[in-house]
């Protein structure tokens, strides 16, 4: 698997799941945002069963496609863009990583050409 280091004091939430939805891997900021849920002992735990119906099968088939996701949220005044994408290694499609992160509320978009 990725050299994970990189990942631990960034300020983003990490969670890196593989092909059959087994959590692999949280990040302290990925363990600190499912705290309620509970947070790294969830590293072992099947991914769907974190999540409802729809949110569900979205997850199934990013899986199957090996496409990403990426959205906008907000909860208790604070937005983050979320960002689901496939992880391979040597070719093989691997698992899902999630990025979550906090945007300002106006974030600055830019067009350039």
């Amino acid at each position: 698997m990725m050299d994970i280091k990189y990942f631990e004091e960034i300020p983003a939430a990490v969670t890196v799941c593989d092909v059959d939805g087994k959590i692999l891997y949280m990040n302290e900021r990925s363990a600190a945002t499912f705290a309620k849920d509970g947070g790294k002992s969830l590293v072992g735990k099947d991914l769907y069963e974190c999540h409802p119906g729809a949110s569900k099968e979205k997850l199934r088939a990013l899986m199957e496609s090996h496409q990403t996701n990426s959205y906008t949220i907000e909860k208790n005044g604070v937005k983050k863009m979320i960002y689901q994408t496939p992880w391979f290694e040597g070719g093989e499609f691997r698992g899902l990583i999630e990025f979550s992160f906090v945007i300002p509320a106006d974030i600055p978009h830019f067009v350039r050409g």
